[in-house]
């Protein structure tokens, strides 16, 4: 919070850039000082125990972590000059107040905020206000950063009516910049109708269908940093976490949030959720697709109770002298009584027992005697009561369950009776079993399978909140995985219907919410394109009736002539890509080859040989290496400033279904955000069109 005075009023009119550089210098030194007294605190006579010392330790270094101040990230990206006061403090006063905008809250000695963090209620116009709804602010100030570097700034003068509105140009500079190093500090671009999905409530889940460019990333991790500073013991306590496509991924996006102001913010893929055993083999589309319908989850269901059986004969428990008989009839109506109440297969094997004791109990003290609780669990233990739980109710491990139910063939038809075709059941069961579980070959599919008969087993814990990006990939018993991981919790689920690359992909996000146990979730659509030029979507835009008919086509704000090249190379491809390559690294920022999975090797050879450095995807970017070999099946939510893009045929017959290629060829298609060059030996897809 500040307030101009006088001296800084004609300080501003003189030097205006300079003044806002003393603000940087001021402010980082601010921030200096409060990372310092964190370091100088001294805990040695205000901890009692070991524990409480080590517990205290760590908050205080994940403090000074937090306070880290990063050299290349600016420190404030805005400005909002408001017309009245909106602090007490300065509610006396005859002017507004004004605030600056930045990743977190800094103050100076005196506890005075020198920058606010951009999640803080009073930042919220920076990202909402217009000359329709100024939202009392009179001058919203945008800052350019080179390196770190205060270089630049822009006014909207909000509340004058002789303004005209005019499109940001430090705006469009930030989201045009060149990408070397880290991905870049994002919060400073994110866009009104973003910025809603953003600050949604925290008990609410929310859907964003977002075409490429239109940031729908961005949303999922500011929603994230945001709710963990609304909600940060709340969230603390229960958990939040952010599920992506692949670990390449997960490394590209995890750089963005100690920009966004988190640091711990736990990451995983699906296939890391569910990692009960170790994946070693593959299923045919045809068979993963089977797996991973919802229907498994009633079989599994009739898999883990197939055991259970009503009992014949009486528990009879000997203590002391004297036996007490629990007669048939009356276990059946315990058993009876666990299998209507829908409880879990393991909570209803930990109840048996003591329900059983206590019909013993009972008996006793019809008997005359007079039992207390250590005499149930007593009984609850005995041989005899152990016995009839385990004929009536025996243990299941969900691994060797479902090892079970794929190499038993009378077992799967009697689980699937109803919900599988004989055809659907053959194509679930191995060739030729394994021994064990041990050394099955499992599949993606099948740790699926043993998450969810695990659950069944063992109520899965619930997190607070769970944020999924490129959920259109989802299959339906991946949905119930993820999903069972905030059943108490919110979701934030992120992806592009015309994306979905797998058989398995979703047909809308209807459908995705009900299985993952949201239905009823509010569906954003995000169509404007804040990064991939509008020639280049335009182009990717011709596969969306062949691959998402009734999805909208994306529009983009920016307009860059000559940013898509269509090159007929019929002799010589490789040597045509590397001189691509070649042409784009003139260019400042990272370049991404983009290729079909079987073209990778033959590429890094020829890459190899011609003496250019490349990186696997997800890897930083540096100065000395700017080019990223990325195979097509890795391609889905990286962005490189210029892309040149491998023989577009191979990518689509690369796939298992014509569809699902052409949703592979536009993810690869829409990864550039400066420039992109599609070079091709063999004919162009026919839904591309004429070129």
């Amino acid at each position: 919070m500040h307030s101009p005075t006088p001296t800084e009023t004609a300080d501003a009119a003189t030097d205006p850039l300079g003044r806002e550089r003393s603000h940087l210098a001021a402010s980082r030194a601010a921030l200096t000082a409060m990372r310092e007294d964190v370091e100088a605190l001294d805990l040695r006579d205000v901890t009692g125990t070991w524990v409480s010392a080590q517990v205290l330790q760590k908050q205080v270094d994940e403090r000074i972590k937090a306070l880290a101040d990063l050299a290349h990230t600016p420190l404030f990206f805005g400005r909002l000059d408001y017309l009245h006061a909106i602090s007490e403090a300065e509610s006396e006063g005859s002017g507004g107040e004004r605030f600056y905008i930045g990743r977190r809250h800094v103050h100076d000695a005196g506890g005075d905020p020198m920058v606010i963090d951009w999640r803080a209620p009073v930042s919220q116009p920076f990202y909402r206000a217009s000359r329709t709804e100024p939202m009392d602010v009179a001058k919203r100030r945008r800052f350019g950063y080179t390196g770190g570097e205060l270089t630049a700034y822009e006014d909207e003068n909000l509340s004058d009516p002789d303004e005209a509105d005019s499109r940001s140009a430090l705006l469009a500079a930030e989201i045009e910049k060149p990408r070397v190093g880290p991905m870049r500090d994002i919060v400073a671009t994110i866009q009104p109708e973003q910025d809603e999905i953003v600050r949604a409530d925290v008990t609410g889940t929310v859907c964003v269908q977002g075409a490429p460019g239109t940031g729908k990333t961005a949303v999922g991790l500011h929603r994230v940093a945001y709710l963990l500073y609304a909600h940060r013991e709340r969230l603390a306590r229960t958990g939040t976490l952010v599920v992506g496509p692949n670990r390449s991924f997960l490394q590209y996006i995890e750089q963005v949030l100690p920009a966004l102001g988190e640091l711990d913010v736990a990451q995983a893929t699906v296939q890391e959720l569910v990692g009960h055993v170790e994946v070693r083999g593959t299923d045919t589309a045809g068979t993963a697709r089977i797996k991973g319908d919802a229907r498994m989850a009633a079989v599994l269901r009739n898999a883990v109770r197939a055991g259970i059986t009503l009992p014949a004969e009486p528990c009879v428990v000997v203590r002391g002298s004297r036996r007490w008989r629990v007669p048939a009839y009356e276990l059946e109506e315990i058993v009876r009584e666990l299998m209507g109440r829908e409880i879990r297969y393991g909570a209803a094997l930990e109840a048996l027992p003591q329900r059983i004791a206590h019909a013993v109990l009972v008996k006793m003290e019809q008997g005359g005697e007079a039992p207390d609780d250590r005499v149930q669990d007593a009984v609850a233990r005995n041989a005899a009561v152990k016995a009839t739980v385990k004929a009536c109710w025996p243990a299941v491990d969900p691994v060797k369950l479902v090892h079970r139910l794929l190499s038993d063939a009378e077992f799967l038809a009697t689980a699937a009776d109803g919900l599988l075709d004989a055809g659907e059941q053959a194509a679930l069961l191995w060739a030729k079993p394994p021994r064990s579980a041990r050394t099955a070959p499992w599949s993606a599919a099948d740790a699926v399978l043993i998450d969810e008969a695990a659950d069944l087993v063992h109520r899965t814990p619930s997190l607070g909140h769970v944020v999924v990006d490129e959920a259109q990939d989802l299959s339906p018993m991946q949905y119930r995985a993820v999903g069972r991981r905030c059943t108490t919790g919110s979701a934030t689920v992120l992806g592009d219907l015309a994306q979905g690359t797998t058989p398995w992909a979703t047909g809308s996000w209807q459908e995705a919410l009900h299985h993952l146990g949201k239905d009823g979730a509010h569906v954003e659509e995000l169509t404007q394109g804040f990064r991939v030029p509008g020639e280049v979507i335009a182009y990717a835009s011709r596969l969306l009736p062949a691959i998402a008919p009734g999805l909208a086509p994306a529009t983009s704000i920016r307009d860059l002539p000559g940013s898509l090249a269509l090159r007929h190379v019929p002799d010589g491809l490789d040597a045509a890509v590397l001189d691509a390559c070649r042409e784009a690294l003139d260019h400042e920022g990272s370049v991404g080859l983009i290729a079909a999975d079987a073209r990778i090797p033959a590429l890094a050879a020829a890459l190899t040989a011609a003496g250019l450095p490349y990186l696997d995807p997800g890897t930083e970017t540096t100065a000395d290496a700017r080019l990223t070999l990325v195979p097509a099946s890795l391609a889905k939510g990286l962005e490189y400033d210029y892309v040149v893009l491998d023989e577009p045929a191979a990518i689509v017959t690369g796939e298992p279904d014509h569809r699902t290629g052409l949703r592979r060829l536009y993810v690869s298609l829409t990864r550039a955000v400066s420039g992109l060059t599609v070079l091709h030996a063999e004919p162009l897809p026919a839904e591309l069109g004429a070129s």
